[in-house]
């Protein structure tokens, strides 16, 4: 007997596509196909905390424990780094409710840890629109949006820049114009969560099934503008320190829906964020200077002081700005300090394994 199909309709306002659908009798013959009684369904975790889930689906939230097929080695994944918000996952019930694998993402929000160790942290996944979300108070920081960007642009979803608090600025549609001159491919708005200018432009990012994941510094206002969107106060906020420093107000990662149908996923402000296999990423982002490499006389040019330098010659006529050049450049030494730490640490963990192979064959008894 066929296994049963999901409710595609009942699913689709939680983002549910067809790839998934595709996807689905996969992963559930890799599991040895359907429960007794049809116990196994799709979910999209909301929230992942304390080794569990808050699982999305038609009928209510519900929670669920992290299956043996979520561990690494037998080993509990850090803080459920294996499982991430917007994941669509398979449930097994009925309650106590477990999850048993997830599903293929279409696009994932990642960067590198806070600590030097080289590890990455999923922040959102299977997200259609990457708000990029910087304050018009204090200091506007074109380079920490180009990180962003970069960022964004390798999840596979589309990157847009809103920038918030503009009815503290006394030109933001100036500030604008000087944020759209990097933002390349990316749409730039300026929004007022207290007064409501220009959230009506976000309405076409949120529509029914669509998921947005909102990304910034803290005290950029990403947690007002949620509640701004949600029309209550889901998530708590703080005002922002009068020296213009942010607060953290976001304490994990949520998925939230939205009356119209979309759905947004709020993240905890970043102090810091680390690029992490971002080299398609940087590209898309600084596509002009990517572009004026191919004008430079030496294939291998470092951009420096080599004669024909196509790059150099844009910044000294004015074309291209010379800290964005900087910026370009630190994000690529990032990106390859990144893969020579990958390299190191795969080599150091073959070296391990065949240590502990060697030590299990010197353990078996001589025949």
């Amino acid at each position: 007997m066929a296994a049963p199909e999901p409710d595609h309709a009942a699913l689709a306002p939680l983002g549910w596509r067809g790839d998934l659908a595709q996807a689905w009798p996969e992963r559930l013959a890799a599991l040895g196909g359907q429960a007794p009684g049809g116990t196994r369904f799709p979910g999209r975790v909301g929230q992942v905390d304390r080794g569990a889930a808050t699982v999305l689906t038609p009928d209510g939230e519900l929670r669920a424990q992290l299956g043996p097929r979520l561990f690494k080695d037998g080993e509990p994944p850090l803080g459920g780094a294996q499982l991430a918000t917007g994941d669509w996952v398979v449930v097994g019930g009925p309650a106590p409710h477990l999850i048993l694998d997830v599903l293929p993402r279409r696009s994932a929000f990642v960067r590198g840890t806070a600590n030097r160790r080289t590890e990455s942290q999923i922040v959102a996944t299977n997200v259609d629109t990457v708000f990029v979300v910087a304050a018009l108070t204090g200091e506007q920081r074109l380079r920490r949006i180009e990180r962003y960007l970069a960022v964004a642009w390798q999840s596979g979803a589309q990157p847009v820049v809103v920038l918030s608090k503009a009815d503290l600025h006394p030109d933001p549609a100036g500030a604008a114009e000087e944020v759209e001159r990097i933002a390349l491919g990316s749409p730039v708005h300026t929004v007022s969560s207290r007064t409501g200018e220009g959230l009506d432009a976000l309405d076409r990012y949120v529509e029914p099934g669509r998921t947005v994941a909102l990304v910034g510094l803290s005290g950029v206002g990403k947690s007002t503008l949620t509640n701004r969107l949600r029309g209550e106060e889901v998530l708590s906020t703080q005002e922002v320190r009068s020296d213009f420093k942010g607060r953290h107000t976001t304490t994990h990662r949520e998925l939230v829906p939205l009356p119209g149908g979309g759905l947004l996923i709020d993240t905890p402000g970043m102090r810091a964020l680390a690029v992490w296999d971002a080299e398609e990423g940087i590209d898309k982002a600084f596509a002009d200077v990517e572009s004026l490499t191919g004008g430079c006389q030496f294939r291998d040019c470092r951009h420096q002081d080599e004669p024909g330098c196509a790059v150099r010659t844009a910044v000294v006529t004015g074309s291209l700005d010379a800290d964005r050049l900087g910026n370009w450049e630190k994000l690529r030494r990032e990106q390859r300090m990144l893969e020579l730490r990958q390299d190191a640490r795969a080599r150091s963990e073959d070296k391990q394994r065949i240590r502990t192979r060697a030590r299990a064959l010197k353990k078996r008894p001589h025949r």
